[in-house]
């Protein structure tokens, strides 16, 4: 039975453990500071990010996003929508960079105007960040649109778009990881609450390594199933903090 049980969590995390697990994930978010207009229509094109982790990963990166038009004014007290996300190696974000369409728009007493957009924003936005990003922990950059300070009546009845954007970055989550020996144990490893639900798994790598990614900030029992002829064991009141990694050093099975 032991050995069923073995060979399922080896099918049920081989496609998580095909990832990097000295990545952080990343996710571009966008909110909006209100004006004094009906709409205020931003057409996203793309959104790129420049990060480093070393001499050899250093450079631009495109996100997966919905191209498209955003009333960024649907996004205000405290709402939000996901632009996209990404996994990076553990490193360091330093700027965002939005690109922009040209079918920007304003609404003013129920009249639509179209937004002037200078080229070079067009091109690329640049916003700096100059975050962190930790191993195994998630993150939420939010971009704040400020619509009142982003549109510029040219006193002509036309308007521009100026964005004044903010960057928010944070942390919204921790991780858990150690190394286990004996090798030849290969165990499943499980988070899981007081509740008794499982929130995270993961699978000693070649080096005996493991990573639970994106955990919540709370106290857990990390679970270790190894292979058929090696106990079973488990480590309790293993405490999890936001933007952080916990290491439980190393875990040792017995046969």
């Amino acid at each position: 039975m032991k050995r069923l049980m073995y060979l399922f969590l080896v099918a049920g995390l081989a496609t998580a453990c095909s990832n990097d697990d000295s990545n952080a994930k990343l996710e571009i978010r966008l909110t909006d500071a209100p004006g004094d207009y009906e709409e205020v229509n931003i057409d996203i094109q793309e959104v790129e990010i420049h990060a480093s982790s070393g001499e050899q990963n250093s450079g631009w990166q495109t996100l997966d996003i919905k191209p498209g038009i955003y009333n960024v004014l649907e996004l205000t007290n405290g709402l939000d929508t996901l632009l996209g996300s990404i996994e990076l190696p553990a490193g360091r974000v330093s700027q965002i960079r939005l690109v922009l369409g040209d079918d920007n728009s304003v609404k003013i007493n129920g009249v639509t105007k179209p937004l002037a957009t200078p080229s070079a924003q067009m091109s690329g936005l640049k916003l700096n960040v100059q975050a962190d990003l930790v191993e195994g922990v998630t993150y939420r950059m939010t971009l704040d649109f400020d619509a009142a300070r982003s549109i510029v009546n040219e006193g002509n009845g036309s308007y521009s778009l100026k964005p004044v954007i903010r960057t928010l970055s944070e942390a919204t989550s921790g991780a858990i990881k150690g190394t286990v020996t004996p090798l030849e144990a290969t165990p499943a490893v499980f988070a899981v609450a007081a509740s008794g639900d499982t929130v995270a798994t993961a699978y000693t790598d070649v080096t005996g390594k493991f990573l639970l990614r994106a955990v919540d900030a709370g106290t857990y029992t990390v679970k270790f199933s190894p292979k058929t002829g090696y106990e079973s064991t488990e480590k309790t009141g293993v405490t999890v903090s936001i933007g952080s990694v916990t290491d439980l050093g190393v875990v040792s099975i017995s046969q």
